[in-house]
């Protein structure tokens, strides 16, 4: 009987240390990757804390609460289980039950009828595992992000190289920081003015979405073109750098992170393509409108 629940506890040990070690591999990269934008150093660290290293978090400290009090722990588990089936609603099945509710569940019980000896290494696990994991992803990434290249100056700029030379709209309905819709986006750039301050009641047809290849190929990092190819058959961009969220094409204090372009999917015609400030290229629904997914205009020079 002692063996038996000596097992089932380090299963739930084992268990909460994969759960908590994969939601911290996410969330220290997705940590930096969408978040860390603010001006705020209390913010990002906040935001950090509460909305990416959350479950990580949580289930680290259902794990010491259950050793230390088994009834309380599992009556704990259960409810956040509950918890989440009504928070996360909307979630697929795959994310919530799967990565969420069945191990709450699970994990309360296994730790109610196990006993994994000897605690001390049982705790350790459970508390260094994941926040080894958040160290060695989150000291560079944040080397990284506070190296990013941010002058200041969000007004129109003109990017060439590369084969294009584009003028990129200034900061205001022309590069919104919020979510707009690709047929939002259309819309205003067919009415921006033409110096981008101004949506007007008439078309002006001054400016325009970029098409995916003059985004691919205007990617940049540390101010120097990045050397983007744009293979359409494939639908993957290529570069001899990858580029970062810099100025002149990226606000690094912006939630913005995707822009739409002007070109539809070659698979699907209610799905347009995006371009991520790292230069990855995806599809997206052109009904889809998320605070990360904006766009910027953009004019030919000569139009300027």
């Amino acid at each position: 009987m002692e063996r038996k629940k000596k097992i089932l506890g380090w299963i739930a040990v084992a268990i909460t240390v994969v759960f908590s070690s994969v939601w911290a591999y996410w969330g220290a990269f997705e940590n930096f990757h969408e978040g860390w934008y603010s001006v705020s150093l209390w913010e990002n660290i906040f935001m950090f804390v509460f909305q990416y290293m959350l479950f990580t978090i949580i289930f680290v400290m259902l794990a010491l609460i259950i050793l230390k009090w088994k009834k309380i722990g599992l009556i704990i588990h259960l409810l956040m289980g509950i918890f989440c089936i009504w928070f996360f609603s909307g979630a697929t099945f795959t994310v919530l039950g799967l990565m969420i509710v069945l191990p709450f569940a699970v994990l309360g019980l296994l730790y109610y009828f196990g006993e994994p000896y000897p605690l001390k290494w049982a705790y350790r696990l459970i508390i260094f595992v994941p926040l080894i994991i958040v160290l060695a992803i989150s000291v560079p990434q944040g080397i990284k992000v506070s190296n990013r290249i941010n002058d200041g100056d969000f007004g129109i700029r003109i990017v060439e190289g590369n084969g294009v030379t584009l003028a990129w709209a200034p900061r205001g309905p022309g590069w919104p920081d919020r979510g707009v819709s690709w047929e939002e986006a259309q819309d205003i750039c067919k009415h921006l003015s033409e110096d981008g301050f101004q949506i007007m009641e008439k078309e002006q047809n001054i400016w325009r979405l970029p098409a995916v290849d003059e985004a691919v190929r205007s990617m940049m990092l540390h101010g120097e073109n990045a050397g983007g190819v744009w293979h359409a058959q494939e639908e993957r961009a290529r570069y001899d750098k990858t580029p970062d969220k810099e100025t002149p094409l990226w606000d690094v204090h912006s939630k913005v992170i995707y822009y739409w372009t002007a070109d539809t999917s070659l698979q699907d015609e209610e799905r347009a393509y995006i371009i991520v400030y790292d230069g990855g290229v995806y599809d997206k629904r052109k009904i889809d409108s998320f605070g990360y997914l904006s766009f910027r205009a953009v004019k030919d020079v000569h139009s300027h």
